[in-house]
């Protein structure tokens, strides 16, 4: 893929029938759960102590206005320094939105919330709250979602015109010759010295430290003294640096669909690589026992069937309905967004039944929707962003020329995967950046409870992450979801939502290691 396919669990699909175009929020699940009673009262702690450099930025007042293109919220502009070591030189703004709480009477305060990616915008998902959190943390919280640094309306990293970025996503993503592997270097060039034109010094500030930082600042100017966060898929890693950093600053927080910030990029892919695997072995067993399965009549045929269509796209491009073809780079991408989600195992098969009759429209549609492209063009820059802060974070990069090597074990892992996420490890080959700030260890030592979540089927963060980051963590609780999708809070099990919302509006801790 390119890029550590890290999930962004807030994504707007676009589903068109002749012209008619239905927009769908992808979110964990649907269970709302029961309103509960009133919270008890949170003792007044007072604000914690902050360096004196940043008196400027943490002491700031927030400008609240009805949002212009969202008037039913309230957005606003956080002054954060592009670089923490000169707290006096460039500052950058970042966006916010706020959702206030239902019952301000009972309000425990402001819950800031991060959908992952990275590179995906907060402010969307918190704007998305009625979809993606209970009717408990909607009715106790303002719900605050920002722009991380470098993503969406936050300076914004540019690295690629839309064209250049639909051939970039189009390439094929398993380079088989030499002249293959070549325009796939070639290609990561292009895209590492377009970040850098473009961007300038912007794109080597939008490390996961300094947004971890940018998260003290707002927790101040939102007048808390400790922060209530809730951080999914990539936001875990933002909450524990954040914890680790700050670990006196922690409030109530919830990690869901958690990363092992131990693991380097090759063990990180080859485990993704086989989460993903997992969970397409699980969609096509779902389909054979339904009865009369398309794909065919046991999950192995079912897979292998998926796999020679993929392999098929090799050879050329399938028509859709619109003006762009749907390519190979564009077909795994449409494969692998479903699998985020059960809910949208329909359309995958949908998708899939079209395109084996020749129209590849709505695998079109699934692959756009992952990287947030609309009709006409990007609905914001994850896809560039995505890549610049995990290149930011772990900069090691394989060369193409040993990839051959590492495709044994990755094809093991995942057949029909496993090559694309071995050819992934090169992403940050034209990304030669250091960050400003080496990423702390994370142990957290000193913060309260921090509830870190895990789901047994998750496709892009699999369980075995969320027992390594609880275990780092010093005071880690385990809840463990059994289910498929990315993510467990808000995903039809009542177990976890009543769990996670019983710690972040009352309090009361999970016991640890609990099944759902």
């Amino acid at each position: 893929m390119k890029r550590v396919v890290v999930g962004l669990i807030v994504l707007v699909l676009l589903i068109g029938t002749g012209g008619a175009t239905a927009l769908l929020l992808f979110s964990p699940g649907g269970v709302v759960s029961s309103a509960g009673p009133p919270p008890p009262p949170r003792p007044d702690l007072p604000l914690p102590s902050t360096d004196p450099g940043l008196a400027a930025f943490v002491d700031q007042e927030l400008d609240w206005q009805p949002c212009p293109k969202d008037t039913e919220h309230d957005c606003a502009k956080l002054t954060v320094p592009l670089d923490y070591s000169q707290p006096g030189g460039r500052t950058i703004q970042l966006a916010l939105l706020r959702v206030p709480a239902r019952k301000a009477d009972q309000k425990v305060g402001a819950l800031v919330v991060n959908p992952g990616g990275p590179g995906a915008p907060g402010t969307s998902y918190a704007a998305a709250g009625a979809s993606v959190f209970g009717k408990r943390l909607l009715d106790h919280f303002d719900l605050v979602g920002f722009d991380p640094r470098g993503t969406g309306d936050s300076a914004p990293v540019d690295c690629l015109s839309d064209v250049a970025l639909d051939a970039y996503l189009a390439e094929d993503p398993d380079p088989e010759t030499p002249a293959e592997r070549a325009q796939f270097r070639q290609s990561e060039l292009t895209f590492g010295s377009g970040c850098v034109a473009l961007s300038g010094d912007l794109v080597g500030h939008v490390s996961t430290v300094e947004a971890a930082r940018d998260l003290d600042v707002l927790r101040a100017a939102l007048d808390q003294p400790r922060l209530d966060f809730f951080g999914a898929s990539y936001g875990t890693k933002l909450g524990a640096t954040y914890a680790q950093l700050f670990p006196r600053h922690v409030g109530r927080m919830v990690l869901d669909g958690a990363i092992d910030l131990s693991l380097a990029p090759r063990a990180l892919d080859l485990q993704q690589a086989t989460g993903f695997e997992t969970a397409l072995r699980s969609y096509v067993a779902n389909c054979v026992e339904s009865g009369s399965c398309f794909l065919g009549d046991t999950t192995d045929a079912g897979v292998a069937r998926i796999q020679e269509f993929l392999a098929s796209m090799e050879s050329g491009p399938l028509p859709t309905s619109g003006e762009r073809e749907l390519t190979v780079g564009n077909a795994y991408y449409g494969v692998i967004l479903p699998l985020y989600n059960r809910r949208y195992w329909l359309l995958l098969s949908a998708a899939l039944r079209q395109a084996f009759a020749g129209d590849g429209t709505s695998l079109l549609l699934l692959a756009d929707a992952y990287a947030s492209r609309g009709p006409t063009s990007y609905l914001h820059n994850s896809i560039e962003a995505n890549l610049v802060i995990n290149c930011l974070d772990q900069p090691r990069s394989v060369p193409v020329s040993r990839v051959p090597a590492l495709l044994p074990a990755f094809e093991k892992a995942s057949p029909t995967f496993g090559r694309v996420f071995a050819y992934g490890l090169t992403g940050c080959g034209g990304l030669p950046l250091r960050a400003a700030e080496a990423a702390p260890h994370t142990d957290a030592k000193g913060a309260p409870p921090i509830v870190v979540i895990g789901t047994t089927r998750d496709p892009a963060t699999p369980l075995r992450w969320a027992q390594a980051l609880a275990g780092q963590l010093a005071s880690g609780v385990l809840i463990t979801r059994d289910g498929d999708g990315h993510t467990g809070y808000h995903a039809d099990n009542v177990c976890v939502d009543q769990a996670v919302e019983g710690y972040l509006v009352d309090g009361s801790v999970p016991a640890d290691d609990l099944s759902c």
